[in-house]
C-alpha cells in the first residue's frame, strides 16, 4: 500500500472523527429530573438544567452532588457512544498488514 495514501486515509479518519465529536452529544438526568446536563463529544459541558424547586440555600451539598452525578453519568454515556463510533470508523479503514 502506498504510504502517502495511508497517511491521507489517517488524516481523513481524524477529520471525520472531529466532525463526529462536534455533532455528538449525551444527556443525563439525575434525582428524578432535578438536574440534567448535556455534554458534547469532547466531553465539554454544554448545558445544565436545575429544577428551581431543588434550590435550597440551607443545603447546597445535595444539589452539588446531583450536578456531579449528572456529569459523571453523561460522561459514561459519551464514553460508550465514542467507543461505538471509533470502532465503526476503525473497521472502515483498510488493513495495512
Amino acid at each position: 500500500m502506498n504510504m502517502q495514501k495511508l497517511l491521507q486515509q489517517a488524516q481523513d479518519m481524524q477529520d471525520r472523527m472531529q466532525r463526529e465529536l462536534e455533532d455528538t452529544s449525551a444527556e443525563a438526568s439525575v434525582g428524578g429530573g432535578i438536574v440534567s446536563v448535556v455534554m458534547d463529544g469532547h466531553k465539554h459541558l454544554m448545558s445544565i438544567s436545575i429544577d428551581p424547586e431543588a434550590l435550597d440555600p440551607e443545603d447546597t451539598s445535595f444539589l452539588e452532588d446531583l450536578v456531579v452525578a449528572a456529569y459523571n453519568q453523561a460522561s459514561k454515556k459519551m464514553d460508550e457512544i465514542l467507543r461505538v463510533k471509533v470502532g465503526a470508523i476503525a473497521t472502515s479503514m483498510p488493513s495495512i498488514f
